[in-house]
């Protein structure tokens, strides 16, 4: 079995996998592969070294660049590494560009496909992950899906129910299995931070970041923010670089713009935040299992399921909602986490049972 990953949010939903695949080894043997598409140490290295995972079996080296080029990329080094392997199954996970990318490959070479994380939609074609999740599983043979309203979105798609398979987030087994872990660091002291006394941001969607007046919006709002309580702000690496442009003209102490931090490091300081504004759709799924508040910057996400029953709260992408809406957060008192239906730490089970079942109803049927 190969498996793909390629971005950081790919890395925790893959180490479930290959860990539960490492004990059905007689099965198939997990073939890891890493395009590349995030290629820092910041990014890539860290996650490997926090999340105990393997190193890949082979190394794509895609790099940055268009999405055009990214794909064309993976797609050409991918096809060598499948034709030598000759897998049972190609796992892909998410919505990057090496997702798509590697199910086109896999599909085209007639090898099984199947998608972790599928039929979550926002509805934006604008997003170019929207177009990546809709592409691959319109072609993937087995469809994996996190929540109810994932299955439904497929079946209104004319996906045949016998390709969908409900398994539950996968990315919620990392946290299971690295929280104690993670809550050990408090990481929040090494920030200057008390628990539960400090505001998290993520933010790195080029319709936030990229435009200067829009971000220098945004930080002027954190400014106003760290007043009342410090502002933790791990900028991505996309971010930091456009944040570079404006630092200087605004300064203030308690807005802590800091390096990307490693799988632990960030589940630490997540974990220990009052509040956390975001773009990512990982981190509404993370603050959601954890029960920490969170502000999602996005006029619609993929993941409503952390709105209807988690706590995110989409407060659109206008930056003069940031104080306002933190500041309602504030107030409000903690409730504590909201369970999911099989966000419970055995996703990746679920997922090798499924995949294992699948195959031998294919052998039968020979």
């Amino acid at each position: 079995m190969v498996v793909v990953a390629g971005a950081r949010p790919n890395f925790m939903k893959v180490a479930p996998i290959l860990k539960v695949l490492e004990t059905r080894s007689e099965c198939f043997p997990p073939v890891l592969v890493h395009t590349g598409q995030h290629y820092d140490h910041e990014m890539s290295a860290t996650f490997f070294r926090d999340l105990a995972l393997q190193e890949p079996h082979h190394y794509l080296g895609i790099g940055s660049g268009t999405h055009a080029e990214q794909v064309a990329r993976a797609m050409l080094a991918l096809e060598p590494v499948l034709e030598a392997e000759r897998p049972e199954w190609v796992v892909v996970v998410g919505d990057v560009n090496s997702t798509v990318a590697a199910a086109f490959t896999a599909v085209k070479m007639g090898i099984p496909t199947a998608h972790i994380e599928a039929g979550l939609r926002s509805y934006d074609r604008r997003m170019p992950e929207e177009l990546n999740r809709v592409a691959t599983d319109s072609i993937c043979d087995l469809l994996l899906t996190p929540s109810e309203d994932a299955d439904a979105n497929l079946r209104r798609e004319g996906i045949p129910a016998e390709r969908i398979v409900r398994v539950g987030n996968v990315m919620i087994d990392s946290i299971v299995a690295h929280l104690p872990a993670a809550r050990a660091l408090r990481a929040w002291e090494g920030e200057g931070c008390g628990e539960r006394r400090y505001v998290l941001i993520t933010l790195h969607r080029p319709s936030n970041v990229d435009a200067i007046e829009k971000l220098t919006q945004i930080i002027d709002a954190l400014c106003e923010v760290a007043r009342d309580i410090p502002v933790l702000f791990p900028a991505h690496p996309r971010t930091a670089e456009r944040l570079q442009l404006i630092r200087g003209h605004h300064r203030s102490k308690r807005l802590r713009i800091v390096r990307p931090m490693g799988y632990l490091a960030f589940l630490s300081v997540l974990s220990g935040a009052r509040v956390v504004l975001t773009d990512s759709g990982g981190v509404q799924e993370e603050s959601s299992f954890l029960g920490i508040p969170c502000l999602t910057f996005r006029e619609n996400t993929e993941r409503p399921v952390t709105i209807e029953r988690g706590t995110s709260r989409l407060i659109g992408t206008d930056a003069r909602r940031i104080v306002p809406s933190i500041q309602e957060s504030l107030q409000q008192e903690l409730t504590g986490p909201r369970p999911i239906p099989l966000w419970d730490g055995h996703a990746a089970d679920r997922i090798v049972a499924s995949l294992l079942r699948v195959r031998d109803d294919f052998k039968r049927g020979m």
